[in-house]
């Protein structure tokens, strides 16, 4: 038993895989740990936990086992292992390995489906394939597993003590997809240069490692900009604090789209677009303002 917490056994685990998979967060992405900040704390610690899983799933096909010494047979089968290890868990309820059983432990609450976890992994052996130009096809298909499906999970969490009509859950559903699709496609104009030189791939259809055009990029905005906005429509339908939290997600992702858009294609090869800190703490204070108005009445 922990004497500061009052836990043991099970749930003593279970916390102190979360406060890993926070951790990873952490060390990771700024922007995104700001965002969580605003869910309320077994919320956050939920959203956390499946974004961990993420993360250490991208290390593996990101380069970072390949730095390791790891062949590309050698990652697919640590990715392999690390979905069959996610699965497993799921059904059981616990894990050796920390990061999965946090996820887990979220999932089998939240009733995240299977299929999303599938989706998921699935997209990320993609990155384990040789180089070729995407087909729109399989482009679809890598933004669902690897975007869309990850932010299909986080709804799920956020929707567990609601009771939203099917009208609402259908809306909810897209706001939520699209807003993971808006996410990936961004990330995909920020590390072009990344992508193509220390990678060598290109994830937009018909593209080639390195190369894209200012039209095409336009183009591209277009459509992440599309995907903001159905988003946006769907926050209102969410419960208090996921919708603080997700309009500051969605506010951030304008703003680095807005900067994406002013910034040429041979600057995106040269430097990774990012929201500066003031910025961010402004974006911060806009998305608390309706809660704190809410709060002066």
């Amino acid at each position: 038993m922990s004497a500061d917490s009052g836990l043991s056994g099970l749930a003593l685990y279970t916390q102190a895989a979360q406060s890993a998979a926070s951790r990873v967060i952490d060390e990771y992405s700024t922007s995104f740990g700001t965002a969580t900040r605003l869910l309320p704390p077994g919320t956050r610690a939920a959203i956390r936990s499946i974004y961990s899983l993420v993360r250490v799933a991208d290390e593996i096909v990101d380069g970072t086992a390949e730095e390791a010494g790891l062949d590309a047979d050698s990652r697919r089968e640590v990715l392999d292992t690390l979905e069959t290890e996610t699965i497993s868990a799921m059904a059981t309820g616990f894990s050796s390995n920390l990061i999965v059983h946090a996820f887990a432990s979220v999932a089998r609450a939240a009733d995240v489906e299977k299929a999303l976890v599938q989706a998921f992994f699935r997209s990320m052996r993609r990155d384990l394939e040789p180089v070729h130009s995407l087909s729109e096809e399989q482009y679809r298909r890598y933004v669902h597993g690897s975007a869309e499906a990850v932010g299909l999970m986080c709804l799920r969490v956020f929707l567990q003590d609601t009771a939203p009509t099917t009208d609402q859950m259908a809306q909810l559903e897209t706001g939520a997809a699209r807003l993971g699709a808006a996410f990936q496609k961004i990330n995909f104009l920020r590390d072009l240069h990344e992508d193509a030189e220390q990678l060598g791939r290109a994830y937009f259809p018909g593209a080639v490692p390195g190369e894209l055009s200012e039209a095409r990029k336009i183009e591209i905005l277009a459509d992440i900009e599309a995907d903001l906005g159905a988003a946006r429509r769907a926050i209102p339908l969410l419960p208090p604090g996921a919708r603080r939290a997700t309009d500051l997600a969605t506010r951030l992702f304008e703003e680095v789209s807005a900067r994406l858009r002013h910034t040429s294609v041979a600057e995106l090869k040269r430097r990774r677009v990012s929201v500066p800190r003031r910025v961010r703490m402004q974006l911060l204070l806009q998305a608390l303002l309706p809660a704190v108005r809410g709060g002066l009445r």
